[in-house]
């Protein structure tokens, strides 16, 4: 509220018994103005939607039960293991051979890296049946038809509806890896649509193929 207070000026100070005009000076209180800013800020806050958190699901393989029989591994298809050491990503399609067997070669290691022309490029040519299956849901969030949750309902029912012709990834990573290059690899996968992704042990038979790599 507004006041005005007296400075208790005036008197007889000229001449002839002329009375000098008393002044008074303004002071705002802006004490009710703070309330009114605080029960505002109080009320959008707890009437504003926020986004949902984002996360990204991960698949971690169960541990076998020793008790019981193991059935036969499955022939592993369209599928790629990246691995991490130190600042290097080395990376191999579908099944693992140490060495040449049943007519198949041995495994050899490609490298790649966070360029133009390395991971992204590589993802999205592997998973190009899923990525073309989400184009047009992509068109029609862009363009206001659906929103991010009936989006991502939506992408979820295509990876359900395609999971076995989906790229599925395996993440392995050393001693010697950064969690830098950790992250950002998850990062590509979550941009990529990635269905499956199984961050998994690696093998002693894929380090030593890792230093000889390195070499």
């Amino acid at each position: 509220m507004a006041e005005i207070a007296d400075d208790g000026g005036g008197g007889h100070g000229h001449k002839g018994g002329k009375k000098r005009a008393k002044k008074g000076s303004t002071r705002v209180d802006m004490t009710p103005l703070v309330d009114l800013a605080f029960l505002l800020l109080t009320f959008f806050v707890l009437t504003s939607t926020f986004s949902d958190p984002q996360v990204m699901a991960l698949t971690y393989p169960a541990k076998p039960d020793p008790n019981k029989p193991q059935p036969p591994e499955a022939e592993i298809n369209n599928a790629i293991t990246f691995l991490l050491s130190e600042d290097k990503i080395y990376y191999y399609e579908n099944e693992f051979h140490a060495k040449a067997e049943k007519g198949k070669p041995a495994t050899t290691l490609e490298e790649t890296d966070f360029s133009h022309n390395g991971i992204r490029k590589l993802l999205i040519e592997k998973n190009s049946l899923i990525l073309d299956k989400l184009a047009p849901l992509e068109k029609k969030k862009n363009q206001g038809k659906i929103n991010e949750k009936e989006m991502l309902e939506e992408v979820k029912k295509v990876k359900e509806k395609f999971a076995k012709k989906s790229l599925k990834v395996l993440i392995k990573t050393d001693d010697k890896a950064t969690c830098k290059n950790f992250i950002d690899l998850i990062d590509e996968l979550k941009i990529c649509n990635i269905g499956v992704i199984a961050p998994v042990d690696i093998m002693k038979s894929e380090q030593e193929l890792i230093k000889a790599k390195a070499k």
